[in-house]
């Protein structure tokens, strides 16, 4: 006899009779499930009385059916018609007009239009991993800052944009002109490698992709700092990391531009991830003091309810439209008078073989030698922040 009463044999028919019950509940669970699945009309009297025998389980399936549409319709992308669109926009170039600091938050959403997928729209990367679909990565070399981008720029030029803060690491804000002191590009930049080992830091401005070879906690590039020899490393800030480095990632100037904004305007981001940084927020300001919120997204934010007006269209539609609004010409980009030919760092002699990527040229027509890196494959892209770096981490199982 054990010391708490019961006896082995005791204790096994206790768990015995524990197991059937689940199994018994279980099985209960899948036939009123079966029963709600058919219409009323088609229902048999012992499957009534079986319902109204079983109004926990019914209440319980019914609440699982709702959040399960609730998630759908999360993921589902709206959009305004366009008249609404336009009412809504007017409201929107007033709100700019009126701001007296103003906030630009960026994602995904706002380089689609430059053929980079998104993560969490219908067809972006995370989506099509969780469905166990294979993802396939664009020439990252061949986009350019779209309508959006450029738009942005401007509105900073004309002083009604006072920061921006970007999600994406593909550094088209910074090719679209937009000074670096303007961005806080809070997950990394493709373009920049550090030397975390020279204080303070030393950046390198490539004109390539320089995540070849890193991901998830392996950040290091392959290529040595120019002034003290120590292995250079990435920027890019992936899914489960702290992002410490101080540039280009400009934590600083992020916090500090949030806390003086009157009104952010969030664009092609779900904020899922935003979300989760308070100082973005303002959340110590009491509520009535925190900065109007404005959001262009085609599916469901977590900010949604907080939001002064929640604008339901492509950002490239949306920023065309309001720049209109604003009396403002939107600026075309020109690769000759991209910023990130004059910021780069050339590779020393030795290095020119220390990646694989195709280099960004002024001129696509007019590749010098050498200048544009080795010619592609055909196999899809994949460097470190796109492909195996933008995956979740799946725990693994224990090998016994």
């Amino acid at each position: 006899m054990a010391a708490g009463g019961l006896s082995r044999s005791e204790r096994k028919a206790a768990e015995r009779v524990r197991r059937l019950r689940e199994e018994q509940q279980r099985e209960r669970l899948r036939q009123v499930s079966r029963i709600l699945r058919k219409a009323a009309a088609e229902r048999s009297a012992e499957e009534g009385r079986l319902l109204a025998e079983s109004e926990d389980l019914v209440t319980e399936l019914q609440g699982r059916s709702r959040r399960r549409e609730g998630l759908k319709r999360r993921l589902q992308e709206v959009c305004d018609d366009p008249e609404e669109l336009r009412r809504k926009v007017r409201e929107l170039a007033g709100a700019v007009r009126n701001a007296k600091y103003l906030v630009v938050y960026t994602g995904a959403g706002i380089s689609t239009a430059a053929s980079i997928p998104d993560y969490r729209g219908p067809n972006g990367v995370w989506t099509l991993l969780q469905k166990g679909r294979s993802v396939s990565a664009a020439d990252l070399s061949e986009a350019e800052p779209t309508l959006t981008h450029m738009s942005i720029a401007r509105l900073h030029e004309q002083k009604l944009v006072q920061h921006v803060v970007s999600q994406n690491c593909d550094g088209l804000h910074l090719r679209s002109g937009l000074p670096r002191t303007a961005i806080s590009e809070l997950h990394g930049n493709m373009y920049i490698e550090v030397c975390t080992s020279c204080i303070p830091n030393r950046e390198y401005v490539r004109v390539f992709d320089v995540t070849e070879r890193t991901a998830l906690h392996r950040h290091q590039t392959g290529r040595a700092c120019h002034k003290c020899g120590t292995q250079l490393r990435d920027t890019i800030v992936h899914f489960g990391e702290r992002g410490t480095l101080g540039q280009p990632l400009n934590w600083e100037a992020a916090t500090e531009a949030a806390s003086k904004a009157d009104t952010i305007l969030c664009l092609g981001s779900s904020l899922k991830v935003l979300k989760k940084y308070p100082r973005l927020w303002c959340m110590t300001k009491p509520p009535s003091r925190r900065p109007k919120l404005y959001i262009v997204n085609l599916q469901w934010t977590p900010k949604d309810d907080w939001a002064a007006l929640k604008l339901h269209g492509k950002c490239d539609d949306v920023m065309r439209l309001l720049m209109d609004e604003l009396g403002l010409e939107i600026p075309l980009y020109s690769r000759w008078q991209d910023p990130i030919f004059s910021l780069a760092t050339p590779l020393r002699a030795g290095e020119e073989g220390s990646h694989s990527r195709k280099s960004l040229c002024r001129s696509r027509e007019e590749a010098a030698p050498g200048d544009c890196g080795p010619p592609l494959s055909s196999a899809p892209i994949l460097g470190g922040w796109f492909g195996r770096g933008c995956t979740k981490r799946t725990k693994r199982k224990k090998v016994t």
